[in-house]
């Protein structure tokens, strides 16, 4: 399958960006690149168009506004310098939200998304899902070390984790595990479908979360904040799951 895009900015180095990554992936064509809504518009009626990357902030019509006034939409990637657009742009059912500059790997992942969906939207089903019993098993514990004792920690119990420089502290619904661990090599063995990370210093378990209020969560009595760097991802999160 080959995807036909189309991207839309008023910057000359953002579309030059964009003409870079996708000249790296077989699966795209860039049919053309716009400045502006208005010529954009006028290749949507000539030409098909399976995705389009579209900025949010331009002169004339914003990426919002033009999408609003056209009939039929491909699937959107919004490319944007203002994260505070994320929420505005995932209302609009896009398959993913680039903050600039776009690093390549986001990038990435982004048309890989929206490859999936072409492929459920527009194709049958072209091979049978592998059996339950042919995928790897899941765990649902982790061991860590505590009090000179190695513990068992199920994630069902995890209500988040906050990192204190070489160490992490476990919160859970009954106790509080502190181990010599970081961060990052938490976030290695917890399931990426229940845990996130939200700060530099806070993990939390998706499921345990009973409020999101601007740029904080509440789990319980405890208040988390939720860094710059992860609200982007955690924003989305949100969205696919229709929290707001």
């Amino acid at each position: 399958m080959t995807i036909r895009c189309l991207a839309v900015d008023d910057e000359p180095l953002a579309l030059d960006i964009i003409e870079s990554y996708v000249s790296k992936l077989p699966f795209l064509k860039l049919v053309k690149t716009c400045s502006s809504a208005t010529e954009a518009m006028q290749v949507l009626q000539e030409e098909q168009i399976d995705l389009m990357f579209l900025d949010i902030e331009m002169p004339e019509l914003t990426g919002i506004q033009f999408l609003n006034i056209l009939k039929h939409q491909p699937l959107i990637i919004f490319t944007t310098a203002y994260p505070d657009y994320a929420l505005e742009g995932f209302n609009q059912d896009a398959v993913d939200y680039l903050l600039k500059p776009i690093p390549y790997d986001r990038f990435l992942k982004a048309v890989t998304k929206a490859q999936e969906r072409l492929q459920r939207n527009g194709k049958a089903q072209e091979a049978p899902a592998a059996p339950a019993a042919a995928l790897p098993a899941e765990h649902d514990f982790m061991f860590v070390k505590a009090d000179y004792k190695t513990l068992r920690v199920d994630f069902k119990d995890i209500l988040w984790i906050e990192g204190l420089k070489d160490y992490i502290i476990i919160q859970t619904k009954d106790q509080k595990i502190i181990t010599l661990l970081s961060m990052n090599k938490a976030m290695e063995k917890l399931p990426e479908t229940k845990f996130m990370r939200v700060h530099r210093s806070f993990i939390v378990a998706l499921q345990k979360i009973d409020s999101i209020e601007k740029s904080r969560i509440r789990i319980g009595n405890k208040e988390i904040p939720i860094g710059e760097v992860y609200k982007e991802q955690f924003l989305h999160w949100v969205e696919e799951n229709n929290i707001q």
